[in-house]
Order: C-alpha cells, then structure tokens, then sequence
C-alpha cells in the first residue's frame, strides 16, 4: 500500500522519544537507480530527509513530508519501512540524543522548483554506490546498499 502527502503540518510530537522518520528518494534512470540526498543544515553532511514524527500522521506520511519540506519531492512512499539506522541528533546546548531512524522508500515523482527548505540545504541525484560513500553513518550506508540490491535481484 502506498502513501501520499498530508495536509497541512500539525505540531511536531515531543522530542523525547529518539524516533525519526526518513525517506530514501529514489528514482529508476536507464543507468541504474538514483538516490537523492540532501545536506543537514549545521554540518553540511550529505543526509537523507528526516525528522521527529507528526503528530497525527502515520510513519511513512511524516517521512513523506520531511522530503516534501527538505527537499522539495514528492511521490510514492512505502506504507512499511525498508529498514533503520541510528546517530547522534544534536540539539540545543549541544544535548546529543541517540535516535532510531525508520527509513521509507520514496519513488520520487515530482521535484519542485521551490520548497520551504531550498535556500538552506544542498541537493544532488547520486548513482546508489556513491550514495551510500556519500552518507556518513555506516548503518544507512548499508541500507541504501541493501536496497540497490534488491533492484539488481529484481532485473535477473
């Protein structure tokens, strides 16, 4: 089953629960699959889209609107989570919180020209091997590896 975006944004839940949504972006070119990553605002690390769960909205929803925010696409998002990883998300006072990402494949369908987010984050389509050397977090590397996997298990 798949889902789509939600209306508009209710409050974000309490940020005590060091759970996040993320939504890997992806779309099929006659190379190969493409993953599009972004960079966080503070560090400048190439990253997934992410963020604290919506209130209100199912997981795959809010990972679907963190991508809508942060990068400005939308499209086709799993119901169930290809899979997760963990890091450190820094906050206020240089408080580190560890958190568990649930990530959302996202068949990307439309790229806007502009987006609430554009003017603070970079954007860039990456072939999947270089995605997953792009990122830093060694569990998200992995993912994306596993998930470039299935499509080539899929083409045989």
């Amino acid at each position: 089953m798949r889902t789509s975006i939600a209306p508009p944004r209710p409050a974000a839940a309490k940020k005590t629960t060091g759970t996040q949504y993320a939504a890997l972006p992806y779309r099929l070119m006659p190379a190969g699959v493409e993953i599009l990553l972004i960079t966080s605002r503070r560090t400048k690390r190439w990253v997934v889209p992410k963020g604290w769960p919506i209130e209100g909205l199912e997981p795959s929803v809010s990972a679907a609107r963190e991508a809508l925010e942060e990068a400005g696409i939308s499209g086709e998002t799993q119901k169930d989570p290809i899979g997760f990883f963990h890091y450190f998300k820094v906050l206020r006072h240089n408080i580190n919180v560890p958190c568990k990402v649930d990530v959302f494949a996202l068949k990307v369908t439309r790229q806007r020209k502009t987006w609430p987010e554009k003017d603070e984050r970079e954007l860039r389509w990456f072939p999947l091997a270089e995605a997953a050397q792009a990122v830093e977090e060694a569990q998200l590397r992995k993912l994306i590896q596993r998930f470039g996997a299935q499509f080539a298990a899929q083409a045989h």
